[in-house]
């Protein structure tokens, strides 16, 4: 069979990290993109706010793209989605929770007018281009997650999302297992499952668990005002959280601007229950002794400017941490975190605080014996291992084969590889454009890889800037050069650096000027060249050097 008459798997993120997941699949004229995820910036994506999926191939085809399907509400599954609907305008189909969520989001865009919408509910199946769509009721760490099984001319596809198997859960009902063996029976080709916590043995706990760990700790600490950090998306943790306080008599203040946002959309839509009397505004807590309140916040991964660091760091305008206060992240950090995340804890242990961090969470995804469950269930021909760093992905591969699927039916793929998938067909057969974008303010990917690197340099090494008037005519120098620093050295203690500075710039100018007569590029150059030369034996530091000559 040719490979052009296959179902085509594309992902366009969502490997080798966590988060930005997005995946198209495509048969003929028809295209579906499930999920459209975003992720952090790294260390060193300095003034970046966003990163997003490079959606290229998107746009080339945007003629066949039928529909956006989303599997749950978290943010690296539909935290690109205003960005990408700009350019695409994709209609969405999605659970109740998590379209409200996205509904937000396109609010604040202004775009919510622009976008066709349609909330699914679990066993429905929507029909786009040739591809039928089914939703999975799964369980995860926030309400409304979904599997989907896509039917395609090639066979059944079920694609995961990101799942966990919880037989009690606190919102909901439980993963539809009985679905998952049905379509087993029936035969599925492909199966693409989460690989976040596939390295875990056995099974993930409940999240009811964490409720009994609430009430034990809110017991232990009647004489205490206690603040818990944990993810704005966990609505089942905020539930329990509130369930506790209100069993000890306490008052609830929430804090963090995605909390308020996400606890305002899952109370309206009744994925939160909030008992009479229990909620205050942030305004009210002073007026309420601590060992009658509790403070939710975002801030769990330590991020600079969100609630949590900023009591930490004493620059809160309501919140002041006292001796005494108990203090609980809700959350495990997320790879690349951890240096964030304690600096926080010592940062609040160091004004008195006690901090409770370890016990206080339970993942949201599949541990091993899941996973096992997931692949006996559906006993897929092949197997594509999705949603994680490449370790992850190795580890999952191993488990799928451990789970009888021969070696040459499991495949590792990389952001922009285009798996061809048919009954005797499974191979990698091209490649597309892909990678991040990076959004900064209101600039969307006008930031590449030169700023970035320009933006290193400043930040480790300052900006020098030789500034000198020239006679247009005959080249004399008018006036400077003057030499002024930015982040290099305090000038007012290195002057005789920045007159030596002034001194090696004026002489390579003047042989610049004899050699290259007005050709200023080679003349900026030239300066560039002799300065960066002198500050670096004088220094061992090579600072940006900005020439700028005025003619006149």
């Amino acid at each position: 069979m040719n490979s052009s008459d296959a179902v085509k798997i594309i992902p366009l993120g969502g490997l080798e990290q966590i988060g930005m997941n997005i995946t198209a699949i495509e048969y003929e004229d028809s295209i579906i993109v499930i999920d459209c995820g975003l992720s952090f910036p790294t260390d060193d994506m300095l003034g970046i706010d966003l990163v997003i999926p490079d959606i290229s191939y998107l746009i080339e085809n945007q003629d066949r793209i039928k529909g956006l399907v989303i599997t749950h509400g978290h943010e690296d599954h539909i935290g690109s989605i205003p960005y990408i609907e700009k350019q695409l305008n994709m209609p969405i189909y999605a659970t109740k929770l998590t379209m409200g969520i996205i509904d937000y989001k396109l609010k604040e865009h202004n775009l919510i007018n622009n976008v066709k919408r349609k909330i699914v509910t679990y066993g429905q199946i929507i029909n786009l281009g040739c591809f039928r769509v089914e939703f999975i009721r799964t369980n995860h760490s926030i309400a409304d997650s979904a599997a989907l099984a896509i039917y395609t001319p090639k066979g059944v596809i079920v694609h995961t999302g990101d799942f966990k198997v919880d037989y009690t859960p606190v919102n909901g009902g439980v993963i539809d297992l009985q679905r998952f063996g049905e379509l087993g029976k029936k035969g599925v080709l492909a199966l693409l499952a989460d690989s976040t916590n596939v390295e875990r043995p056995g099974f993930t706990p409940s999240e009811k668990t964490i409720g009994k760990t609430f009430d034990h700790l809110f017991d232990d600490n009647r004489d205490r005002r206690i603040i818990i950090a944990t993810f704005a998306s966990n609505v089942d943790r905020v539930q329990q959280i509130i369930n506790s306080a209100y069993k000890y008599g306490r008052k609830v203040a929430v804090d963090g601007r995605s909390m308020v946002n996400i606890l305002g959309i899952a109370s309206e839509l009744g994925y939160i229950k909030i008992p009479d009397n229990t909620l205050i505004e942030m305004e009210q807590v002073n007026e309420y002794p601590g060992e009658k309140e509790v403070i939710i916040t975002t801030g769990s991964q330590g991020e600079n400017m969100a609630v949590l660091s900023r009591i930490a760091a004493n620059i809160h305008n309501k919140v002041s941490i006292v001796p005494g206060d108990l203090v609980i992240l809700s959350s495990s950090p997320i790879p690349g975190n951890e240096k964030a995340v304690n600096r926080v804890i010592n940062e609040l242990e160091m004004k008195g605080a006690k901090v409770i961090y370890h016990d206080t969470h339970v993942s949201g995804h599949a541990c091993q014996e899941e996973l096992k469950l997931m692949y006996a269930l559906t006993k897929p021909k092949y197997a594509v291992p999705v949603h994680g760093e490449y370790k992850h992905l190795k580890r999952h591969a191993e488990l799928a084969r451990e789970m009888g699927i021969p070696k040459e039916n499991v495949k590792i793929l990389s952001t922009g590889d285009v798996l061809s998938l048919a009954e005797d067909i499974f191979e990698v057969t091209n490649k597309v454009p892909s990678g991040e974008v990076l959004v900064d303010g209101l600039g969307v990917g006008d930031v590449g890889n030169i700023v970035l690197r320009d933006r290193q340099q400043l930040s480790q090494n300052g900006l020098i800037i030789v500034a000198v008037t020239l006679e247009k005519a005959t080249g004399e120098i008018l006036a400077g050069p003057d030499i002024v620093s930015r982040g290099f050295v305090y000038v007012r203690e290195s002057e005789m650096l920045i007159e030596d500075c002034r001194v090696v710039a004026e002489e390579a100018l003047s042989d610049a000027i004899r050699r290259y007569s007005c050709d200023w590029g080679r003349i900026k150059g030239s300066l560039k060249d002799s300065l960066g030369e002198f500050l670096w034996k004088r220094t061992k530091r090579s600072p940006m050097i900005l020439p700028i000559i005025s003619e006149v």
